[in-house]
């Protein structure tokens, strides 16, 4: 490294956020980039250690560790010291095809497994991938780069998400010729509906794609394959399918009074919501509005918080937001070690935006929902709750206990179910296909994306279950080299 004592001398420094009740007013993104100098520290604080932990891209006891893309991280950080910025793309873009979206929504596995981190802030990993590419594209070094030559296969990527978007333009730098079919009206899957604009402006989506395009990669919006574009089609026009549609199945919540009005998945409030503000009033009926409303989210995921963070931009009444387990520790547990990411508790935007507006984090953890009440007219007008506890048993997973005398009701007219995903979608054309599942419901593959039909791959959620966009991208390069290896013998991606 150019600096080894500089983990010594500089001390961890993040660009800092518009103010929550500047920021809640709009949906434009929030976050901005340190001065070059500063940013040059932050490289320089990159260690050198003998085994950079950051980019190992493992699972150690059920628990990511480090950068599944694995990142060629310490080497950048080094450019960015020296400021070589122009290196730093090159050696950033070799791994990771959207560092733009991952500089923005990832939750830098890389910087809970950073060998820093052990004993002292971790390197700001995450802010400089972002500055390296918002640069890079500030200077014009991000250009297409067509394939030299096409060697006449044609593949079909069913999905537009991160995993998709990457195994397309993995397998279009190979020379295949690429389709990728969405059913959506926008290219992005979950980058551009399911993750706000205050997280990620979709003007940055629009941007890559145009380059996908510009680099021969086809495609097609608003057709679900299995419905409106036979299964049996796709695979007499293709040389090989790769399936990455998501794992768009969310959990459900089946108490009483699931079914009244004003009870919402979170995804069919955060996708009207950027329909909306990408098409006005032509986005149709389906928005959803907080404004004036009493709030109630369940689930403290991403997802949560990102419902959170929407619903006081709409200008809510009240807001809380549920959590079935326990509150985090402050550090680190001794049961969750370095390098696995660290459970720690997090504030995260929009639990500091809540508190700025309502005086105390909207988070209630131990809490499990009971049922949800009627206001005589067929829509929601409260929710019922009660404290649990987690009670260890001989053998197995604990036994959830209510807490006698905690029940206690919360005023609800908007309830948004933000607790996850259950797997992909099973009728149509994964039962067409006639695809293996795994044990969760998931798309059985192979060490090289393959399902149990030959040609036919899969990457992502659809295969790995809910994760990160990170995990996806990752997924969706691996797939592109096991289809790679099948149409041509080997791969020029590996």
């Amino acid at each position: 490294m150019g600096q080894p004592t500089g983990f010594l001398e500089f001390p961890r420094l993040v660009p800092l956020d518009r103010q929550p009740r500047e920021r809640v007013a709009d949906f434009r993104e929030f976050h901005s980039h340190l001065p070059e100098a500063s940013m040059r520290e932050q490289g320089a604080r990159c260690m050198d250690c003998g085994v950079p932990f950051c980019h190992t891209g493992k699972i150690i006891d059920g628990l990511a560790s480090g950068c599944p893309l694995h990142n060629l991280i310490p080497e950048w950080n080094d450019l960015v010291y020296k400021g070589r910025w122009r290196e730093a793309i090159d050696r950033l873009h070799r791994t990771n095809n959207f560092p733009e979206v991952t500089g923005r929504v990832c939750p830098a596995p890389c910087e809970g497994s950073c060998v820093l981190g052990i004993n002292a802030p971790p390197v700001t990993i995450k802010v400089i991938e972002c500055a390296i590419i918002d640069l890079a594209f500030h200077e014009g070094w991000v250009t297409a780069n067509p394939p030299s030559f096409r060697t006449g296969k044609k593949v079909a990527v069913v999905g537009s998400g991160p995993a998709g978007m990457a195994c397309a333009a993995e397998l279009n730098r190979a020379g295949h010729t690429v389709t990728v079919f969405e059913r959506a009206d926008r290219i992005g899957g979950l980058m551009m509906y399911g993750i706000p604009a205050m997280k990620l402006d979709k003007s940055i989506v629009e941007r890559r794609v145009k380059l996908l395009v510009e680099e021969g990669v086809k495609f097609v919006t608003r057709t679900e394959v299995g419905k409106n574009y036979p299964t049996e089609k796709l695979r007499k026009e293709f040389d090989a399918i790769a399936l990455c549609g998501g794992a768009t199945v969310p959990r459900d919540l089946p108490v009483e009074g699931r079914t009244l009005g004003g009870v919402h998945f979170a995804m069919e409030f955060l996708t009207a919501n950027t329909k909306r503000l990408l098409d006005g009033e032509k986005a149709g009926d389906g928005f959803i509005s907080a404004k004036g409303k009493h709030v109630v989210v369940i689930g403290g995921g991403d997802t949560g918080t990102d419902c959170v963070g929407t619903s006081l931009r709409h200008g809510c009444k009240s807001l809380v937001q549920l959590e079935l387990l326990p509150r985090p520790p402050e550090a680190r547990a001794a049961d969750n070690p370095w390098p696995q990411w660290p459970k720690i508790f997090r504030v995260d935007y929009g639990q500091e935006e809540a508190a700025e507006l309502f005086g105390k984090d909207p988070r209630q953890f131990h809490a499990q929902t009971r049922r949800m009440l009627d206001d005589g007219k067929g829509h929601v007008k409260g929710i019922e709750i009660v404290e649990i506890r987690f009670a260890p048993q001989p053998s197995g997973p604990p036994k959830i206990e209510e807490v006698p005398g905690t029940v206690r009701t919360l005023p609800a007219d908007l309830v948004l179910l933000a607790m996850g995903f259950v797997g992909p979608e099973k009728p149509g054309l994964l039962a067409e296909l006639g695809v293996k599942l795994d044990g969760r419901g998931n798309v059985a593959t192979d060490a090289h994306k393959q399902t149990s039909v030959p040609g036919v791959f899969a990457a992502g959620d659809m295969a790995r279950g809910q994760s990160l966009v990170v995990w996806a991208i990752a997924e969706g390069r691996d797939a592109a080299i096991g289809i790679d290896r099948f149409l041509m013998g080997e791969s020029v991606l590996e």
